[in-house]
């Protein structure tokens, strides 16, 4: 598996990062601007998204992955309606995705598909109905996001534990590889890595 890692050392603070198309699905803007921050996992610099939007989304450029994982640190600042961090995979554009996402307000984490702007949450294998899958996720804390994919198969973990596993083939091409919040959150990512499994 080839894995690429994501620093923002070389970029200045205050600004987005070269390579990443920052937008939003549905209305609003999002703001995402490289920041210092002495609590980095990376000891360093940070990406923060601070802008008010209904999904505020960063994709990555030059990505296009069909199998593969990307795995993210992050930090829950604030947010009176989210304090939300997600991880996309295979999206065609702002409207048309996968996503999972950790939220520190209602301390679940969950997996869902965006579809022409719609989001639907997915149900996990092995269970019928419900929300994602409960567990802690404190603000002002560092915690690991990641999420592996291959075929129509996907494993969400948290801070290096295996939550549950999703079947779903709605986007099954290869697409961009990205970052998500939703609403007011204030989030920070570290330590962004993402990979392409061998072929």
């Amino acid at each position: 598996m080839s894995s690429y890692a994501v620093g923002f050392e070389s970029t200045q603070i205050g600004v987005a990062p070269d390579g990443w198309t920052a937008t939003v699905t549905g209305s609003g803007e999002s703001r995402w601007t490289v920041e210092n921050d002495a609590t980095a996992p990376s000891k360093s610099k940070v990406l923060k998204q601070s802008g008010r939007a209904t999904y505020p989304l960063l994709l990555k450029d030059d990505t296009s992955i069909k199998d593969g994982f990307v795995e993210v640190r992050f930090k829950a600042l604030a947010g009176s309606q989210d304090r939300a961090a997600g991880i996309v995979w295979r999206a065609k554009d702002a409207n048309n995705y996968y996503v999972t996402r950790a939220n520190a307000l209602e301390d679940n984490v969950v997996l869902y598909k965006t579809v022409n702007g719609v989001r639907s949450p997915l149900d996990i294998v092995g269970r019928k109905g419900g929300y994602g899958i409960d567990i802690k996720v404190p603000s002002n804390t560092w915690h690991t996001l990641r999420i592996d994919f291959k075929a129509s198969r996907f494993i969400v973990s948290f801070n290096g534990k295996q939550l549950f596993e999703v079947e779903d083939s709605t986007f099954g091409d290869a697409g961009k590889v990205g970052l998500w919040t939703k609403a007011d959150s204030v989030t920070l990512f570290d330590q962004i890595t993402y990979g392409e499994a061998d072929r």
